[in-house]
């Protein structure tokens, strides 16, 4: 069973555009955060490292492909992954809860931001729609 999730899994990244990279990226991001305030609140400090740490590796992807002359918002974008990166590993260090609270709501931001961008890139990406056929069936 975890056979087959592994190679689907493998296979939605292979073929996965760079906007939904970038929001599925998003997403374990916030579910690694998520853990890991969810493994601090119930003492189980090794799991929480282990899920901050994931979470630190997703932040460290996306400031390593960021393009801060790509847009004029790239510095400001960079120095968000930068106090996310330092307050993750300080959070995972010390089993501070309350930075992990204080990741939640910025990384929950940045999710629900790069999905917007992504559907909005989708839009405008998309082809135009084809007239609906006419008659029962599209015969007629």
């Amino acid at each position: 069973m975890f056979d087959a999730r592994s190679r689907y899994v493998a296979a939605a990244v292979q073929t996965a555009s760079p906007a939904r990279l970038l929001t599925m990226l998003a997403d374990r991001l916030v579910l690694d955060v998520e853990r890991g305030a969810h493994a601090l609140a119930e003492g189980r400090r090794a799991d929480a490292t282990q899920h901050l740490a994931h979470a630190q590796d997703i932040v460290t992807e996306l400031a390593a492909s960021l393009d801060v002359d790509a847009w004029e918002g790239g510095e400001q974008l960079l120095a968000i992954y930068t106090w996310l990166m330092t307050e993750l590993l300080a959070a995972s260090t010390s089993g501070d809860a309350a930075r992990v609270d204080g990741c939640r709501g910025i990384v929950g931001e940045l999710a629900r931001t790069w999905h917007e961008a992504s559907d909005s890139v989708a839009a405008t990406a998309a082809p135009a729609a084809a007239p609906a056929p006419s008659g029962l069936l599209g015969v007629g």
